[in-house]
């Protein structure tokens, strides 16, 4: 199976502590947002887990446990924007964020690595051209260190306007027009451009429209062969496998105005003074009306050999 670290919240940068000490139990346990008195327990052991995936604006705090997670096969999205404090007020600077990538490539291969660099607006302050002047600054230095790079347009959840009421949806020209860009782009530093959840329009500029992680880029990333189950793929229009994710809703301090995971600033800081490292749950710790079930669980690794790659 495949479990998902990053849907919710960003744990390799505020909860590195605690999810190794789920590794090292074996175990993680996982209250359902939409049923709160429900909990999964998941194995966390490389028999059942296939790939780990962790999606992160900040991996400095994992990459001193990457030897402990070696037994992990491991794909990992590092995002790198453009945007400031006013927008990304607890995100690493710009120049902190590429050495991190760096260090995180260097340890577990550039094939393990994407650059997301999304979500995409524009403002009088992060017009086109900005976007295409920084990008392209950021793919030179990440050439040698990811051949990938995906990208997407802001979407304006009703999270979003309240907590960024300024954000206007991207228009089809300026998409096609950043789209074609950063594809002639990204090729100069040998990278392939992949959008996701964006439809087809980018599709004749060469960008990739198939998914960020789809079953080909998690093989690719990690040399085995998979059979997920139909219920593995994500939403129509979206061949990406999901997996079932770990992380909790309303817990990321990194407060991103544009952000779909958080309510507002107040239920994070509540949250995070629940956060106990020691507990098998990211937010609290279970009661006794809780209702916890073992997640069934297996191995999506063909019987085929292994990808040469």
């Amino acid at each position: 199976m495949i479990l998902n670290t990053g849907m919710r919240t960003d744990i390799p940068a505020f909860y590195s502590k605690w999810l190794m000490n789920r590794v090292r139990e074996g175990f993680v346990m996982v209250r359902n947002p939409y049923d709160p008195g429900q909990i999964t327990r998941y194995r966390l052991t490389p028999d059942v887990v296939d790939i780990l995936l962790f999606c992160t604006k900040n991996p400095e705090p994992m990459l001193p446990y990457l030897d402990e997670l070696k037994p992990f096969r491991l794909f990992w999205f590092v995002t790198i924007t453009p945007y400031g404090r006013e927008i990304e007020p607890n995100v690493p600077d710009l120049q902190h964020a590429l050495r991190s990538f760096q260090k995180l490539s260097d340890a577990v291969g550039k094939t393990a690595v994407a650059w997301r660099y999304d979500p995409i607006f524009l403002t009088g302050k992060y017009d086109l051209a900005t976007h295409i002047e920084v990008f392209s600054h950021m793919a030179e230095t990440l050439r040698e260190y990811t051949d990938q790079v995906v990208i997407s347009f802001i979407d304006l959840y009703t999270k979003t306007r309240r907590n960024f009421p300024e954000a206007r949806a991207v228009l089809p020209r300026k998409r096609e027009a950043i789209g074609k860009a950063f594809f002639e782009i990204a090729a100069q530093n040998g990278m392939t451009v992949r959008s996701c959840m964006e439809g087809t329009d980018l599709a004749p500029f060469g960008v990739d429209v198939s998914g960020c992680m789809t079953k080909e880029v998690l093989e690719r990333a990690t040399g085995i062969r998979l059979t997920p189950p139909h219920t593995g793929t994500a939403r129509p229009g979206c061949s990406c496998l999901l997996g079932n994710d770990i992380g909790a809703y309303n817990t990321c301090p990194h407060l991103c105005r544009y952000c779909y995971a958080n309510y507002d600033a107040r239920s994070v800081r509540e949250n995070c003074r629940r956060h106990d490292p020691a507990s098998p749950l990211l937010i609290g710790r279970p009661t006794a009306a809780d209702r916890i079930h073992d997640a069934q669980q297996r191995s999506y690794i063909s019987a085929q050999l292994s990808l040469d790659l």
